[in-house]
């Protein structure tokens, strides 16, 4: 069983910029391949990153292109998502989903809050 935790969401201005971080534990941190998703209100959960189990691929929804980066430390067994020049648009709860490659188990996180607000 992996367990995936969230971190670094929170309040900011438009223009700013947030980087969440996703822990995930109790597997082998470069076989699960790292996904983030958010939710905004009252909306359907929208794909907004992934990445690839060495890092080589990086794959992003066009409303963020140019903006958010995603990126992964294998020996930290942690995946980020740096988030820049954020609009008010972005504001929703990001999720982060593990999944592995050899099984294709998903797990997901609880979600941290991210409002983009001035």
């Amino acid at each position: 069983q992996v367990q995936v935790v969230e971190s670094g969401g929170g309040l900011v201005q438009p223009g700013g910029s947030l980087r969440l971080s996703c822990a995930a534990s109790g597997d082998d941190f470069s076989t699960l391949t790292m996904t983030w998703y958010r939710q905004p209100p009252e909306k359907e959960r929208e794909f907004v990153a992934s990445i690839s189990i060495g890092g080589a691929t990086m794959t992003y929804a066009d409303s963020v292109k140019g903006r958010f980066t995603i990126s992964r430390d294998n020996a930290k067994n942690e995946a980020y998502l740096q988030m820049n020049n954020l609009k008010p648009e972005d504001t929703a709860v990001y999720f982060c989903k593990a999944r592995d490659i050899d099984y294709n188990n998903e797990y997901w996180g609880q979600g941290t809050q991210v409002t983009v607000s001035s």
